[in-house]
């Protein structure tokens, strides 16, 4: 994976979806954040990226994985001022800050899969059931 590939990408993909350029920022800045973690502490790895359409709104979804070691403890990891690389520890949880929706599926010695979602009007409110 490319840091410089996958800023271009996310992008890209959020032009087309209809980002505004400050929504297009922020997803960029939460990618190239997690992009670097795939590959600085993962040792590379993959992202994917879904476009979403949920009939109110378009988002985009981007699947970070890697086979790297997980992390022990993913509430410290995500607590800012605490870096396992030598970094100012604002990345993932800067990161879940920039994006709608952010999961991790991690556990040491098994890599780790981070999920974050983005939505061009906000996050979709679920429909109200009919009374």
């Amino acid at each position: 994976m490319d840091l410089a590939w996958v800023r271009q990408h996310v992008r890209r993909a959020a032009a087309e979806v209809g980002f505004g350029l400050v929504e297009q920022t922020k997803l960029i800045t939460a990618a190239s954040e997690l992009a670097r973690n795939t590959l600085v502490h993962g040792g590379g790895g993959q992202v994917e990226s879904t476009v979403l359409d949920n009939g109110r709104a378009r988002g985009l979804r981007l699947t970070f994985t890697d086979d790297g070691p997980g992390i022990a403890d993913v509430e410290r990891a995500l607590t800012d001022g605490y870096t396992s690389g030598g970094g100012l520890g604002l990345g993932l949880g800067g990161a879940r800050r920039l994006v709608h929706d952010f999961s991790i599926d991690t556990a040491p010695g098994v890599g780790t899969s981070i999920t974050v979602v983005c939505w061009t009007a906000g996050p979709p409110r679920p429909r109200e059931e009919a009374r």
